[in-house]
Protein backbone atom coordinates (compact mmCIF):
# COMPACT_ATOMS: atom_id res chain seq x y z
CA UNK A 1 0.00 0.00 0.00
CA UNK A 2 1.62 3.27 -1.07
CA UNK A 3 1.82 6.06 1.45
CA UNK A 4 3.33 9.51 1.11
CA UNK A 5 7.03 9.43 1.88
CA UNK A 6 7.48 11.25 5.15
CA UNK A 7 10.43 9.09 6.03
CA UNK A 8 12.86 11.24 7.91
CA UNK A 9 10.66 14.22 8.82
CA UNK A 10 10.07 13.56 12.47
CA UNK A 11 11.10 15.14 15.70
CA UNK A 12 13.29 12.73 17.55
CA UNK A 13 12.95 11.57 20.95
CA UNK A 14 13.76 10.58 22.58
CA UNK A 15 3.46 -13.10 24.80
CA UNK A 16 2.53 -16.78 23.51
CA UNK A 17 1.62 -20.72 24.83
CA UNK A 18 1.15 -24.50 26.01
CA UNK A 19 0.87 -28.20 25.22
CA UNK A 20 0.30 -28.20 21.47
CA UNK A 21 3.29 -26.77 19.60
CA UNK A 22 3.31 -24.93 16.30
CA UNK A 23 3.77 -28.01 14.18
CA UNK A 24 0.29 -29.13 15.20
CA UNK A 25 -2.56 -29.26 12.72
CA UNK A 26 -4.74 -26.20 12.19
CA UNK A 27 -8.26 -26.04 13.52
CA UNK A 28 -10.92 -23.57 12.51
CA UNK A 29 -11.10 -20.43 14.62
CA UNK A 30 -14.52 -19.22 15.56
CA UNK A 31 -15.59 -15.69 16.44
CA UNK A 32 -19.26 -15.47 17.36
CA UNK A 33 -21.04 -14.04 14.36
CA UNK A 34 -24.14 -13.05 16.33
CA UNK A 35 -22.22 -10.56 18.41
CA UNK A 36 -23.65 -7.09 17.84
CA UNK A 37 -21.44 -4.18 16.91
CA UNK A 38 -22.39 -2.42 20.11
CA UNK A 39 -21.26 -5.39 22.17
CA UNK A 40 -18.04 -5.66 20.17
CA UNK A 41 -17.27 -2.04 20.98
CA UNK A 42 -17.34 -2.94 24.67
CA UNK A 43 -14.54 -5.45 24.41
CA UNK A 44 -11.47 -4.60 26.46
CA UNK A 45 -8.05 -5.06 24.85
CA UNK A 46 -4.77 -6.01 26.48
CA UNK A 47 -1.54 -6.20 24.50
CA UNK A 48 1.10 -7.85 26.65
CA UNK A 49 4.66 -7.63 25.35
CA UNK A 50 7.70 -9.53 26.50
CA UNK A 51 10.97 -7.62 26.26
CA UNK A 52 13.61 -9.41 24.15
CA UNK A 53 12.07 -12.89 24.34
CA UNK A 54 13.69 -15.33 21.96
CA UNK A 55 11.53 -17.53 19.71
CA UNK A 56 11.25 -21.28 19.30
CA UNK A 57 13.64 -23.28 21.53
CA UNK A 58 14.52 -20.20 23.60
CA UNK A 59 10.95 -19.17 24.24
CA UNK A 60 7.46 -20.37 25.10
CA UNK A 61 6.49 -23.97 25.72
CA UNK A 62 3.53 -23.93 23.36
CA UNK A 63 5.82 -22.66 20.60
CA UNK A 64 8.40 -25.41 20.91
CA UNK A 65 10.64 -24.32 23.78
CA UNK A 66 13.46 -26.71 24.61
CA UNK A 67 13.12 -25.67 28.27
CA UNK A 68 10.35 -27.80 29.73
CA UNK A 69 8.08 -25.96 32.16
CA UNK A 70 9.75 -22.59 31.63
CA UNK A 71 6.53 -20.62 31.02
CA UNK A 72 3.56 -22.42 32.62
CA UNK A 73 1.33 -19.34 32.92
CA UNK A 74 1.82 -18.21 29.34
CA UNK A 75 1.43 -21.78 28.08
CA UNK A 76 -1.89 -22.13 29.90
CA UNK A 77 -3.43 -19.06 28.30
CA UNK A 78 -1.95 -19.76 24.88
CA UNK A 79 -3.78 -23.07 24.84
CA UNK A 80 -7.02 -21.20 25.41
CA UNK A 81 -6.73 -19.20 22.22
CA UNK A 82 -5.31 -18.85 18.72
CA UNK A 83 -1.57 -19.25 18.17
CA UNK A 84 0.19 -17.77 15.16
CA UNK A 85 3.30 -19.82 14.48
CA UNK A 86 4.67 -17.62 11.69
CA UNK A 87 4.25 -14.29 13.43
CA UNK A 88 6.96 -11.65 13.12
CA UNK A 89 7.73 -8.19 14.37
CA UNK A 90 8.69 -5.83 11.55
CA UNK A 91 11.64 -4.20 13.30
CA UNK A 92 13.61 -6.10 15.93
CA UNK A 93 14.33 -3.18 18.25
CA UNK A 94 12.32 -2.09 21.30
CA UNK A 95 10.87 1.31 20.39
CA UNK A 96 10.63 0.93 16.59
CA UNK A 97 8.84 -2.38 17.10
CA UNK A 98 6.28 -0.92 19.49
CA UNK A 99 5.80 2.16 17.31
CA UNK A 100 4.92 -0.09 14.37
CA UNK A 101 2.36 -1.84 16.59
CA UNK A 102 0.94 1.54 17.60
CA UNK A 103 0.72 3.02 14.09
CA UNK A 104 0.29 0.09 11.72
CA UNK A 105 2.93 1.73 9.51
CA UNK A 106 6.51 1.00 8.63
CA UNK A 107 8.94 3.43 10.23
CA UNK A 108 9.83 5.10 6.93
CA UNK A 109 6.15 5.88 6.36
CA UNK A 110 5.58 7.53 9.71
CA UNK A 111 8.90 8.88 10.93
CA UNK A 112 9.24 6.33 13.75
CA UNK A 113 12.44 4.62 12.62
CA UNK A 114 15.08 4.11 15.27
CA UNK A 115 14.26 5.82 18.55
CA UNK A 116 12.20 8.53 16.90
CA UNK A 117 8.65 9.73 17.39
CA UNK A 118 6.16 9.28 14.61
CA UNK A 119 4.98 12.38 12.81
CA UNK A 120 2.08 14.07 14.58
CA UNK A 121 -0.36 13.53 11.70
CA UNK A 122 0.03 9.75 11.96
CA UNK A 123 -2.97 8.12 13.72
CA UNK A 124 -2.25 5.69 16.55
CA UNK A 125 -4.14 2.82 18.11
CA UNK A 126 -4.29 4.58 21.49
CA UNK A 127 -5.89 7.66 19.91
CA UNK A 128 -8.42 5.51 18.07
CA UNK A 129 -9.49 3.91 21.33
CA UNK A 130 -9.68 7.24 23.16
CA UNK A 131 -11.84 8.68 20.39
CA UNK A 132 -14.18 5.69 20.84
CA UNK A 133 -14.56 6.39 24.56
CA UNK A 134 -12.06 3.86 25.87
CA UNK A 135 -9.78 4.44 28.83
CA UNK A 136 -6.15 3.85 27.87
CA UNK A 137 -3.40 2.58 30.13
CA UNK A 138 0.23 1.58 29.91
CA UNK A 139 2.52 -0.29 32.29
CA UNK A 140 6.27 -0.27 31.67
CA UNK A 141 8.27 0.80 28.60
CA UNK A 142 6.15 3.96 28.50
CA UNK A 143 8.47 5.97 26.26
CA UNK A 144 8.79 3.05 23.85
CA UNK A 145 5.01 2.54 23.79
CA UNK A 146 4.22 6.20 23.10
CA UNK A 147 4.58 6.51 19.36
CA UNK A 148 4.10 10.28 19.19
CA UNK A 149 5.38 13.19 21.24
CA UNK A 150 1.79 14.19 22.01
CA UNK A 151 0.81 10.76 23.39
CA UNK A 152 -1.31 11.20 26.52
CA UNK A 153 -2.35 7.99 28.30
CA UNK A 154 -5.11 7.97 30.92
CA UNK A 155 -3.24 5.64 33.27
CA UNK A 156 0.55 5.34 33.47
CA UNK A 157 3.06 3.47 35.61
CA UNK A 158 6.63 3.04 34.46
CA UNK A 159 9.88 1.27 35.29
CA UNK A 160 10.57 2.50 38.83
CA UNK A 161 6.93 2.05 39.92
CA UNK A 162 6.95 -1.58 38.78
CA UNK A 163 10.06 -2.79 40.60
CA UNK A 164 12.29 -1.94 37.65
CA UNK A 165 9.63 -3.59 35.49
CA UNK A 166 10.43 -6.86 37.26
CA UNK A 167 7.89 -7.11 40.09
CA UNK A 168 4.99 -9.49 39.36
CA UNK A 169 3.13 -8.28 42.46
CA UNK A 170 3.33 -4.64 41.32
CA UNK A 171 2.00 -5.58 37.90
CA UNK A 172 -0.91 -7.31 39.64
CA UNK A 173 -1.63 -4.26 41.79
CA UNK A 174 -1.49 -1.76 38.92
CA UNK A 175 -3.45 -3.97 36.52
CA UNK A 176 -6.26 -4.67 38.96
CA UNK A 177 -6.56 -1.01 39.96
CA UNK A 178 -7.00 0.03 36.33
CA UNK A 179 -9.46 -2.74 35.52
CA UNK A 180 -11.47 -2.05 38.69
CA UNK A 181 -11.69 1.66 37.92
CA UNK A 182 -12.78 1.09 34.33
CA UNK A 183 -15.40 -1.42 35.44
CA UNK A 184 -16.73 1.00 38.06
CA UNK A 185 -17.02 3.77 35.47
CA UNK A 186 -18.50 1.37 32.90
CA UNK A 187 -15.71 2.17 30.46
CA UNK A 188 -13.99 -0.28 28.13
CA UNK A 189 -10.20 -0.14 28.18
CA UNK A 190 -7.13 -0.52 26.01
CA UNK A 191 -4.16 -1.58 28.13
CA UNK A 192 -0.56 -1.88 26.88
CA UNK A 193 1.28 -4.00 29.45
CA UNK A 194 5.03 -4.33 28.96
CA UNK A 195 7.27 -6.55 31.04
CA UNK A 196 10.92 -5.50 31.27
CA UNK A 197 11.91 -9.17 31.32
CA UNK A 198 13.85 -10.86 29.85
CA UNK A 199 15.72 -7.70 28.76
CA UNK A 200 19.32 -7.36 29.88
CA UNK A 201 20.67 -7.35 32.52
CA UNK A 202 19.58 -10.95 32.92
CA UNK A 203 18.91 -12.20 36.44
CA UNK A 204 21.99 -13.87 37.90
CA UNK A 205 21.62 -16.36 40.76
CA UNK A 206 22.85 -14.73 43.94
CA UNK A 207 23.14 -11.41 42.18
CA UNK A 208 21.58 -8.21 43.39
CA UNK A 209 17.99 -7.35 42.62
CA UNK A 210 17.13 -3.98 41.17
CA UNK A 211 15.10 -1.79 43.59
CA UNK A 212 11.64 -3.28 44.00
CA UNK A 213 12.32 -6.27 41.75
CA UNK A 214 11.43 -9.82 42.80
CA UNK A 215 13.20 -13.12 42.36
CA UNK A 216 11.97 -15.50 39.66
CA UNK A 217 9.90 -18.42 40.95
CA UNK A 218 12.53 -20.77 39.55
CA UNK A 219 16.20 -20.47 38.63
CA UNK A 220 18.13 -22.36 35.96
CA UNK A 221 21.65 -23.74 35.77
CA UNK A 222 24.01 -23.55 32.79
CA UNK A 223 23.93 -27.35 32.52
CA UNK A 224 20.16 -27.49 31.93
CA UNK A 225 20.04 -24.47 29.60
CA UNK A 226 19.37 -24.69 25.87
CA UNK A 227 21.82 -22.79 23.65
CA UNK A 228 20.36 -21.70 20.27
CA UNK A 229 22.18 -22.76 17.14
CA UNK A 230 23.21 -19.25 16.10
CA UNK A 231 25.44 -19.04 19.20
CA UNK A 232 28.43 -21.23 20.08
CA UNK A 233 27.85 -23.74 22.86
CA UNK A 234 30.70 -22.61 25.10
CA UNK A 235 30.69 -22.15 28.87
CA UNK A 236 30.35 -18.36 28.88
CA UNK A 237 27.40 -18.46 26.49
CA UNK A 238 25.72 -21.28 28.38
CA UNK A 239 26.01 -19.29 31.61
CA UNK A 240 24.45 -16.18 30.03
CA UNK A 241 21.64 -18.28 28.62
CA UNK A 242 20.85 -19.65 32.08
CA UNK A 243 20.53 -16.07 33.35
CA UNK A 244 18.24 -15.28 30.42
CA UNK A 245 16.01 -18.22 31.37
CA UNK A 246 15.84 -16.91 34.94
CA UNK A 247 14.52 -13.63 33.58
CA UNK A 248 12.14 -15.44 31.24
CA UNK A 249 10.68 -17.33 34.20
CA UNK A 250 10.02 -14.00 35.94
CA UNK A 251 8.33 -12.78 32.75
CA UNK A 252 6.01 -15.75 33.08
CA UNK A 253 5.43 -14.96 36.76
CA UNK A 254 4.45 -11.42 35.76
CA UNK A 255 2.12 -12.60 33.03
CA UNK A 256 0.44 -14.97 35.47
CA UNK A 257 -0.17 -12.15 37.95
CA UNK A 258 -1.58 -9.88 35.24
CA UNK A 259 -4.04 -12.57 34.19
CA UNK A 260 -4.99 -13.14 37.84
CA UNK A 261 -5.70 -9.41 38.18
CA UNK A 262 -8.00 -9.46 35.15
CA UNK A 263 -9.85 -12.46 36.55
CA UNK A 264 -10.11 -10.97 40.05
CA UNK A 265 -11.47 -7.74 38.56
CA UNK A 266 -14.23 -9.72 36.87
CA UNK A 267 -13.44 -8.57 33.33
CA UNK A 268 -11.85 -11.76 32.00
CA UNK A 269 -14.72 -12.84 29.75
CA UNK A 270 -14.89 -9.64 27.69
CA UNK A 271 -11.16 -8.95 27.44
CA UNK A 272 -9.08 -9.73 24.36
CA UNK A 273 -5.54 -10.69 25.36
CA UNK A 274 -2.76 -10.50 22.77
CA UNK A 275 0.76 -11.67 23.56
CA UNK A 276 4.00 -11.17 21.64
CA UNK A 277 7.61 -10.13 22.10
CA UNK A 278 8.98 -6.84 20.80
CA UNK A 279 11.96 -8.61 19.21
CA UNK A 280 14.32 -11.53 19.62
CA UNK A 281 16.75 -12.31 22.42
CA UNK A 282 19.41 -9.69 23.26
CA UNK A 283 22.25 -11.72 21.79
CA UNK A 284 24.43 -11.39 18.69
CA UNK A 285 22.67 -12.44 15.47
CA UNK A 286 19.23 -11.92 16.99
CA UNK A 287 17.93 -8.59 18.34
CA UNK A 288 18.55 -5.54 16.12
CA UNK A 289 18.99 -7.65 12.99
CA UNK A 290 16.78 -9.11 10.25
CA UNK A 291 17.44 -12.82 10.70
CA UNK A 292 14.69 -15.36 11.31
CA UNK A 293 15.58 -15.47 15.02
CA UNK A 294 15.53 -11.66 15.12
CA UNK A 295 11.91 -11.07 14.16
CA UNK A 296 10.09 -14.38 14.65
CA UNK A 297 7.88 -14.13 17.73
CA UNK A 298 5.33 -16.15 19.60
CA UNK A 299 1.93 -14.49 19.18
CA UNK A 300 -1.51 -15.49 20.39
CA UNK A 301 -5.02 -14.08 20.85
CA UNK A 302 -7.51 -15.15 23.51
CA UNK A 303 -11.13 -14.11 24.01
CA UNK A 304 -13.16 -16.49 26.21
CA UNK A 305 -16.19 -18.07 24.56
CA UNK A 306 -15.49 -16.31 21.26
CA UNK A 307 -12.17 -17.70 20.05
CA UNK A 308 -11.80 -21.46 19.98
CA UNK A 309 -9.05 -22.88 22.22
CA UNK A 310 -5.97 -24.77 21.03
CA UNK A 311 -6.03 -23.36 17.51
CA UNK A 312 -2.80 -23.17 15.51
CA UNK A 313 -2.44 -20.92 12.45
CA UNK A 314 0.54 -21.14 10.08
CA UNK A 315 -0.11 -18.09 7.89
CA UNK A 316 2.36 -15.22 8.12
CA UNK A 317 1.13 -12.32 10.24
CA UNK A 318 3.11 -9.38 11.60
CA UNK A 319 3.07 -6.75 14.32
CA UNK A 320 2.18 -4.15 11.71
CA UNK A 321 -1.15 -5.97 11.22
CA UNK A 322 -2.25 -5.68 14.85
CA UNK A 323 -3.71 -2.15 14.65
CA UNK A 324 -6.19 -2.90 11.82
CA UNK A 325 -6.96 -6.38 13.19
CA UNK A 326 -7.81 -5.07 16.66
CA UNK A 327 -9.88 -2.23 15.25
CA UNK A 328 -11.92 -4.65 13.17
CA UNK A 329 -12.27 -7.13 16.03
CA UNK A 330 -13.63 -4.42 18.35
CA UNK A 331 -15.90 -2.93 15.68
CA UNK A 332 -14.00 0.36 15.41
CA UNK A 333 -13.08 2.12 12.14
CA UNK A 334 -9.69 1.35 10.62
CA UNK A 335 -7.73 4.52 9.77
CA UNK A 336 -6.76 5.03 6.15
CA UNK A 337 -3.29 4.51 4.71
CA UNK A 338 -2.07 1.82 7.07
CA UNK A 339 0.63 -0.54 5.85
CA UNK A 340 -0.76 -3.33 8.00
CA UNK A 341 -3.69 -5.49 6.97
CA UNK A 342 -6.31 -6.99 9.28
CA UNK A 343 -6.09 -10.75 9.72
CA UNK A 344 -9.51 -11.02 11.35
CA UNK A 345 -10.54 -13.50 8.61
CA UNK A 346 -7.93 -15.90 10.04
CA UNK A 347 -9.41 -15.50 13.52
CA UNK A 348 -12.81 -16.32 12.03
CA UNK A 349 -11.47 -19.51 10.49
CA UNK A 350 -11.45 -18.19 6.94
CA UNK A 351 -8.62 -18.11 4.42
CA UNK A 352 -6.75 -14.95 3.47
CA UNK A 353 -4.55 -14.22 0.47
CA UNK A 354 -1.03 -12.79 0.60
CA UNK A 355 -0.10 -14.38 3.92
CA UNK A 356 2.95 -16.27 2.70
CA UNK A 357 5.84 -13.95 3.58
CA UNK A 358 6.93 -11.05 5.79
CA UNK A 359 8.83 -7.78 5.16
CA UNK A 360 11.16 -6.61 7.96
CA UNK A 361 13.52 -3.68 8.41
CA UNK A 362 16.17 -1.89 10.45
CA UNK A 363 17.19 1.75 10.10
CA UNK A 364 18.79 2.89 13.35
CA UNK A 365 19.84 1.06 16.51
CA UNK A 366 19.90 4.06 18.86
CA UNK A 367 23.38 5.21 17.85
CA UNK A 368 24.61 7.77 15.29
CA UNK A 369 25.53 5.23 12.61
CA UNK A 370 22.57 4.01 10.53
CA UNK A 371 22.44 0.30 9.77
CA UNK A 372 19.73 0.12 7.09
CA UNK A 373 18.62 -3.46 6.42
CA UNK A 374 15.66 -4.88 4.55
CA UNK A 375 14.51 -8.49 4.51
CA UNK A 376 11.86 -10.66 2.93
CA UNK A 377 11.35 -14.20 4.16
CA UNK A 378 8.86 -17.02 3.98
CA UNK A 379 8.84 -20.60 5.23
CA UNK A 380 11.61 -21.65 2.84
CA UNK A 381 14.10 -18.83 2.32
CA UNK A 382 15.23 -15.48 3.66
CA UNK A 383 16.88 -12.67 1.68
CA UNK A 384 18.54 -9.66 3.38
CA UNK A 385 19.79 -6.41 1.84
CA UNK A 386 22.42 -4.63 3.99
CA UNK A 387 22.60 -1.11 2.59
CA UNK A 388 25.11 -0.13 5.30
CA UNK A 389 27.69 -2.73 4.26
CA UNK A 390 30.69 -1.03 2.68
CA UNK A 391 33.62 -3.07 3.97
CA UNK A 392 34.52 -0.38 6.50
CA UNK A 393 31.52 0.20 8.74
CA UNK A 394 31.54 -2.10 11.78
CA UNK A 395 28.21 -3.37 13.03
CA UNK A 396 27.73 -2.89 16.77
CA UNK A 397 24.81 -2.91 19.18
CA UNK A 398 24.19 -3.05 22.92
CA UNK A 399 23.03 -6.67 22.95
CA UNK A 400 26.30 -8.55 22.82
CA UNK A 401 26.80 -9.19 26.54
CA UNK A 402 29.98 -11.20 26.94
CA UNK A 403 29.32 -13.41 23.94
CA UNK A 404 31.45 -11.74 21.27
CA UNK A 405 34.28 -11.28 23.77
CA UNK A 406 34.10 -14.98 24.67
CA UNK A 407 34.08 -15.97 21.01
CA UNK A 408 37.11 -13.79 20.27
CA UNK A 409 38.94 -15.40 23.18
CA UNK A 410 38.72 -18.77 21.40
CA UNK A 411 41.61 -17.76 19.15
CA UNK A 412 42.31 -21.31 17.96
CA UNK A 413 38.77 -21.79 16.69
CA UNK A 414 38.93 -20.50 13.13
CA UNK A 415 35.20 -20.98 12.51
CA UNK A 416 34.34 -18.93 15.58
CA UNK A 417 36.72 -16.14 14.55
CA UNK A 418 35.13 -16.01 11.10
CA UNK A 419 31.70 -15.81 12.72
CA UNK A 420 32.77 -12.78 14.78
CA UNK A 421 34.25 -11.15 11.69
CA UNK A 422 31.02 -11.72 9.79
CA UNK A 423 28.97 -10.24 12.63
CA UNK A 424 30.95 -7.00 12.34
CA UNK A 425 31.19 -6.79 8.53
CA UNK A 426 28.29 -8.27 6.56
CA UNK A 427 27.99 -8.76 2.84
CA UNK A 428 25.59 -6.48 1.02
CA UNK A 429 23.31 -9.45 0.34
CA UNK A 430 22.53 -12.48 2.47
CA UNK A 431 20.48 -15.51 1.47
CA UNK A 432 19.51 -18.43 3.69
CA UNK A 433 17.78 -21.75 3.22
CA UNK A 434 15.56 -21.54 6.29
CA UNK A 435 14.44 -25.15 6.07
CA UNK A 436 18.02 -26.40 6.33
CA UNK A 437 19.54 -23.47 8.20
CA UNK A 438 17.00 -21.63 10.40
CA UNK A 439 19.84 -20.17 12.47
CA UNK A 440 21.19 -18.39 9.37
CA UNK A 441 24.77 -19.61 9.65
CA UNK A 442 25.56 -20.26 5.98
CA UNK A 443 25.13 -17.31 3.62
CA UNK A 444 24.33 -18.80 0.20
CA UNK A 445 24.45 -15.56 -1.78
CA UNK A 446 27.40 -16.77 -3.87
CA UNK A 447 26.20 -20.36 -4.24
CA UNK A 448 25.41 -20.87 -7.93
CA UNK A 449 23.00 -23.69 -7.10
CA UNK A 450 20.67 -21.08 -5.59
CA UNK A 451 21.07 -18.44 -8.31
CA UNK A 452 17.47 -18.66 -9.55
CA UNK A 453 16.08 -18.62 -6.03
CA UNK A 454 18.20 -15.64 -5.10
CA UNK A 455 16.93 -13.68 -8.07
CA UNK A 456 13.36 -14.66 -7.17
CA UNK A 457 13.76 -13.30 -3.65
CA UNK A 458 15.53 -10.16 -4.83
CA UNK A 459 12.42 -9.50 -6.87
CA UNK A 460 10.19 -10.26 -3.88
CA UNK A 461 12.05 -7.68 -1.79
CA UNK A 462 11.98 -5.12 -4.58
CA UNK A 463 8.22 -5.57 -4.89
CA UNK A 464 7.78 -5.01 -1.14
CA UNK A 465 9.93 -1.87 -1.27
CA UNK A 466 8.02 -0.53 -4.27
CA UNK A 467 4.58 -1.19 -2.81
CA UNK A 468 5.41 0.42 0.53
CA UNK A 469 7.21 3.48 -0.86
CA UNK A 470 10.49 2.53 0.81
CA UNK A 471 13.05 5.33 0.21
CA UNK A 472 15.84 2.74 0.35
CA UNK A 473 14.67 1.33 -2.99
CA UNK A 474 17.10 3.50 -4.97
CA UNK A 475 20.03 2.15 -2.94
CA UNK A 476 18.78 -1.39 -3.56
CA UNK A 477 18.62 -0.78 -7.30
CA UNK A 478 22.22 0.50 -7.28
CA UNK A 479 23.84 -2.11 -5.05
CA UNK A 480 26.26 -3.16 -7.80
CA UNK A 481 27.87 0.28 -7.60
CA UNK A 482 28.87 0.40 -3.92
CA UNK A 483 30.06 3.98 -4.15
CA UNK A 484 26.75 5.18 -5.52
CA UNK A 485 24.81 3.00 -3.09
CA UNK A 486 26.62 4.54 -0.13
CA UNK A 487 26.07 8.05 -1.49
CA UNK A 488 22.34 7.37 -1.73
CA UNK A 489 22.27 5.98 1.82
CA UNK A 490 24.13 9.01 3.17
CA UNK A 491 21.71 11.37 1.46
CA UNK A 492 18.68 9.51 2.82
CA UNK A 493 19.88 9.63 6.41
CA UNK A 494 21.71 12.97 6.30
CA UNK A 495 18.92 15.05 7.82
CA UNK A 496 17.78 12.65 10.51
CA UNK A 497 18.11 14.08 14.00
CA UNK A 498 19.62 11.61 16.42
CA UNK A 499 18.58 10.79 19.96
CA UNK A 500 19.22 13.73 22.29
CA UNK A 501 19.46 13.47 26.06
CA UNK A 502 17.47 16.67 26.38
CA UNK A 503 14.54 15.11 24.52
CA UNK A 504 14.64 12.08 26.80
CA UNK A 505 14.60 14.31 29.87
CA UNK A 506 11.59 16.22 28.55
CA UNK A 507 9.73 13.00 27.86
CA UNK A 508 10.51 11.60 31.31
CA UNK A 509 8.97 14.76 32.76
CA UNK A 510 5.85 14.20 30.65
CA UNK A 511 5.58 10.62 31.90
CA UNK A 512 5.79 11.90 35.46
CA UNK A 513 3.02 14.41 34.76
CA UNK A 514 0.78 11.71 33.25
CA UNK A 515 1.31 9.52 36.30
CA UNK A 516 0.30 12.33 38.65
CA UNK A 517 -2.91 12.90 36.71
CA UNK A 518 -3.94 9.23 36.40
CA UNK A 519 -7.71 9.23 35.76
CA UNK A 520 -8.11 12.90 36.58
Amino acid sequence: MKISKSIFRSTLVLSLLGGQVCSASQNAVHVKEDQSEAAANRLNVIIFTADDLGPDGMGIGAFGSKMQGLTPNIDKLANQGVRFCNAHVNSSICMPSRSIIATGRYGFNGGHHGFLYANEEVPTMMESFQEAGYKTGVLGKVAHSSAKQSTNWDYVYDYSDLGAGRSPSKYYERTKAFADRCKKENKPFYFMINSHDPHRPFQKPGGELKPGAEWPSKMYSPEESFVPGFLPDISQVREEMSHYYNSTRRLDDTFGMVMKAIKDAGVEKNTIVIFLSDNGIAMPFSKANCYLKSTHTAMFFTLPEQLKPRVVKNEFVAAIDLFPTIMELTGLPIPENLDGKSFLPLLKGKSQKNRGQVFTQIDYINRPTPYPMRCVQDKKFGYIFNAWSNGKTRYRNANEGGVIKAMKANVDNEEMQERVKYFRHREVEEFYDLKKDPDCIHNLINDKRYAKRIEEYRNKLKAEMESTGDPLLEAFENMEDKGKMQEIVQNIYANVLQFRKGDAKIYRQRISEMMKSNFE
